[in-house]
This record gives structure tokens, C-alpha cells and sequence, in this order.
């Protein structure tokens, strides 16, 4: 059996036990599998290495793609304005089954997802307002970036004498929908009492698991500039972001920030507190009345 049949074979029994959770009413179960399958498809139709199908029959994986994703948006709906049915779904297992051979033309009027755009700070009410009036004039999606799926971070900076270093672990964090959060991932970046960047900003990789309702990362960030030389007032944030199918972008969701009076070893709880980021830490609004934290875990170095 040839490595691309076992690659369909894979993606059809992903799209079957989908299904399979969908009509057993197991959503956040069925949602996962179908944003899994969602982003194997993207990448490969995405690649410019692959040459196991042709640009049509790629074409036609990203309209897939874009119907897993739709249906994906339904069920994280509770009132749907665009409602993609379990039933229609179905009817495209015949073409993920038989790609190579599948030469009708595509059943829905849909686009291939393009490459996520991710917001800088600012921009995401300004796009939502923009897509509002995309949509009443009926212009195009706006242009889009790729996603950091494999995350930025940096390695530890080297030790100095009586200079002391901090890696952060993120371990989790709490949401009351955990489970319906696509592609999530964060930014982590250090701040002065301005607002200003104090040094380069790290996105981690996606998570790693979902659980009740919490996010793991379970990832270590390494703080790029030694905790003596940190200015007065600092602040490190965390900021918790997530893909947005109906919308086609990266969003914030919520952050949190550790100020300079916190950093000690050991394990921390902070609060989570509610969009856009307020990087001066004027203007807080906590997320939710509900016990839900970032919890992160802090280990000093320091050469004698």
C-alpha cells in the first residue's frame, strides 16, 4: 500500500469517527476531530514540497477542509445564523474516500480556507468592524498571513555572574469553553510601565490537550533579559489566543500579567482578564466571576 493511500485511508476514518461523534452528540469530541482533520488537509494542500495530488484534487481538499471548519463554527454555535448540517457533511465522505479518482465538480459553493492572518494588538476590532462592512458591500476576505503553529520561542540567554534568569512553564489555563477553542496558542511578551517591549515577543506552540475546562501547554518560555536588568514597573503578559473559523482570524481571547513583585520560584496562579490587552494596566476588567486562572510554574536561575 503506497504511502498516499494509507494517508487517505487515515483522513477518511478521522472524518468517520467525526461523524461518528457528531450524531452521537459527543460536540466537543467531534469539533477536535474535525479541526484536526481540518489543519492535515490545510498543510497539505498548503505544501509546495507534495506532489501526491494534483492542484485540483488540492483544490478540492481545501473545500473539504473549509466545509470541516463550517460545521466545526455550527456546533460552537448555540443560535447559528449559517447552519452547516451533520447531513450535508456526510454527503462529502465519497469524496475524502476516493480523492484520486473524485472528478465531479465540489457539491457546496465554498472557498478553500486561506492562510490565517494573526492580529497585531489593535487590529481585531478594526478587521471585525472592516468584515461587517466586506460583507455588506460584498467584497472579498481580507489578505492573510500563515500561523505560527510551531510557535517562537527562544532559547535560554546565556548566565552571567549574579545574574539571575527565569523560565516560566506554562502549565494551563481555565476557560468555561475550553474545549471549543480552535488552534490555541500564546503570546508572551515583557512590557515596561509604557507599554513599550522590553524585549522580543514569543508565541508557543499550539497546545497540547484539552481537558474539562482546561487548556494544557505544559511548554517552558525563558525570559529574554536577565531579572536584575528588568525596568521598574515591568510586567510579563500572557496573552491567550485562538482561530476563529467563520471570521478566518487569530484572535485574542483574554490575557494575564505577572508583575516584577511576583517573580519567585515556584508555582503561581493569576487572574484572567478581558480583551483588547492593556499593556499600561489602566483599564483591567477581569474575564469572569468564575475561579478560571493561568497557572504557571517559575524556576530561577543564578551563577554565584
Amino acid at each position: 500500500m503506497s504511502d498516499v493511500t494509507k494517508t487517505i485511508q487515515k483522513w477518511h476514518a478521522s472524518f468517520s469517527k467525526g461523524t461518528d461523534f457528531d450524531s452521537w452528540g459527543q460536540l466537543v469530541e467531534a469539533i477536535d476531530e474535525y479541526q484536526i482533520l481540518a489543519r492535515q488537509l490545510q498543510k497539505e494542500v498548503q505544501s509546495t514540497n507534495s506532489t501526491n495530488f494534483t492542484e485540483d484534487q488540492k483544490k478540492t481538499l481545501g473545500k473539504f477542509a473549509t466545509c470541516l471548519e463550517l460545521r466545526s463554527a455550527s456546533l460552537q454555535c448555540s443560535q447559528p445564523t449559517e447552519d452547516f448540517r451533520l447531513e450535508e457533511l456526510k454527503t462529502l465522505e465519497p469524496i475524502i474516500k476516493n480523492i484520486l479518482t473524485y472528478n465531479k465538480e465540489f457539491p457546496f459553493d465554498v472557498q478553500p480556507v486561506p492562510l490565517r492572518k494573526i492580529l497585531a494588538p489593535g487590529e481585531e476590532e478594526n478587521l471585525e468592524l472592516e468584515e461587517e462592512e466586506d460583507a455588506a458591500a460584498g467584497a472579498g476576505s481580507a489578505e492573510t498571513f500563515p500561523s505560527q503553529v510551531s510557535g517562537t520561542l527562544l532559547p535560554r540567554l546565556p548566565s552571567e555572574p549574579s545574574m539571575t534568569l527565569l523560565t516560566l512553564r506554562i502549565d494551563k489555563i481555565g476557560l468555561k469553553d475550553a474545549g471549543q477553542c480552535i488552534d490555541p496558542y500564546m503570546t508572551i511578551s515583557v512590557k515596561d510601565v509604557n507599554g513599550i517591549d522590553v524585549n522580543q515577543v514569543q508565541d508557543t506552540p499550539l497546545a497540547t490537550r484539552k481537558e474539562d475546562t482546561y487548556i494544557h501547554f505544559s511548554v517552558e518560555v525563558e525570559i529574554q533579559k536577565h531579572v536584575e536588568k528588568l525596568p521598574k514597573g515591568a510586567a510579563i503578559f500572557f496573552e491567550f489566543k485562538h482561530y476563529k473559523p467563520k471570521k478566518r482570524f487569530t484572535s485574542t481571547k483574554c490575557f494575564a500579567f505577572m508583575e516584577m513583585d511576583e517573580i519567585k520560584p515556584g508555582p503561581i496562579v493569576i487572574e484572567l482578564y478581558r480583551k483588547p490587552t492593556d499593556y499600561k494596566r489602566k483599564k483591567l476588567q477581569l474575564m469572569t466571576k468564575k475561579p478560571l486562572y493561568l497557572h504557571l510554574h517559575q524556576t530561577l536561575h543564578k551563577d554565584s
